[in-house]
């Protein structure tokens, strides 16, 4: 249990480094903000998996902590290059990844009801996060066209 939650918790904050980035890169103040917030999110949940693995007697792992800010910064400063659509399209792919990842542990989850609704929450605001950057694209290249 702990391995997995520890698993979430580098992805997140993988997660919080990559927006953190993105929304520094970005020209359009609303796209910033909204990468800006998803950051604020993301680090929420990073928070609530680092509780729930001390919760459970483990500790966050070092490794995540360490590597997963760098590999965030990286990925957000190598997909900002092309543009905004293709930040987005990436954020998407990463974003189902993360949603997969979180439906697959709900269902191993047992018996524990806060794990189950931490999940659950997270879950749901990776859902919002990736309706949002898929509807955005959807925008953004409708622009192209006209």
């Amino acid at each position: 249990m702990i391995n997995r939650l520890n698993w979430f918790y580098s992805l997140e904050m993988n997660q919080v480094e990559l927006y953190t980035i993105q929304s520094k890169k970005v020209d359009d103040i609303y796209i910033k903000k909204v990468l800006e917030r998803v950051a604020e999110i993301e680090s929420g949940h990073v928070q609530n998996i680092g509780e729930k693995i001390r919760e459970l007697g483990g500790t966050p792992t070092l490794l995540g902590e360490m590597l997963s800010p760098v590999t965030g910064k990286i990925a957000g400063f190598l997909t900002a290059w092309p543009g905004i659509i293709t930040v987005l399209k990436a954020d998407i792919a990463l974003e189902e990844k993360a949603m997969k990842d979180y439906k697959d542990f709900i269902l191993q989850s047992g018996n524990d009801v806060n794990l189950f609704a931490l999940l659950w929450s997270n879950l749901v605001d990776e859902d919002l996060h990736t309706s949002w950057f898929a509807s955005k694209v959807g925008e953004l290249e409708k622009q192209i066209l006209n």
